[in-house]
């Protein structure tokens, strides 16, 4: 028999992710069930692949990536300052459902469709070639660094006095096995000295719509 969700209130935690990252996408699905089972209230952050990789020499790919990835992060901050924090998770939602489920490349499309998903106005998408937000944008990044030092991506999460980087896992767990995952993930994590635990990649992002 399957155990029933904790739906006890639980820690609150924040959560940050750059919308181009899979594992982040992967990350997120994941969290989204912690939420379910563990009542974990969480806030959804940005934090950019492109801020944490500025003046580092990066193949012509991934530097093409990078470029596009100011984006959909820019928009989000935008969002989030002139409409708060509510509208954060909703439209990382609907981008990610476009990039990362849909394959869709034009990042001007997948912020132009991700706005009207969820009923945000259409100009909005102005921000992704706009500095105007980026000192938001820093700012959050930032905080995300200052937890857990810059060798690491997105995403990262913090719960009380704990954070960490990841988890970096696929296919993301759902109903129990998420929560399972996310008490281990703070036990290590909150372990005094506790650094790393690592194995090699054997398989790419698994994207399951559902759930």
């Amino acid at each position: 028999m399957t155990p029933a969700a904790d739906t006890s209130a639980g820690p609150g935690a924040e959560f940050w992710f750059d919308p181009m990252c899979p594992w982040a996408w992967m990350s997120s699905r994941w969290m989204t069930e912690v939420e379910k089972v563990r009542g974990v209230n969480v806030t959804w952050s940005v934090m950019s692949l492109a801020v944490l990789n500025e003046g580092r020499d990066l193949d012509a790919d991934y530097r093409d990536f990078l470029d596009r990835a100011w984006g959909p992060v820019r928009v989000v901050v935008a969002a989030r300052e002139a409409h708060g924090d509510e509208v954060v998770k909703p439209l990382y939602d609907a981008m990610g459902e476009r990039i990362h489920h849909r394959g869709e490349r034009d990042v001007d499309a997948v912020i132009a469709g991700a706005l009207a998903d969820v009923g945000l106005p259409a100009d909005l998408a102005e921000a992704a070639t706009s500095e105007a937000h980026d000192d938001a944008l820093r700012a959050s990044h930032e905080r995300a660094m200052e937890l857990v030092g810059d060798e690491v991506g997105t995403p990262v999460v913090a719960v009380d006095d704990v954070a960490f980087f990841g988890p970096v896992v696929t296919p993301a767990p759902k109903g129990e096995a998420a929560g399972r995952l996310w008490d281990g993930c703070v036990l290590v994590a909150g372990t005094e000295g506790f650094y790393e635990l690592k194995r090699t990649r054997t398989r790419g992002p698994i994207f399951d719509v559902e759930g």
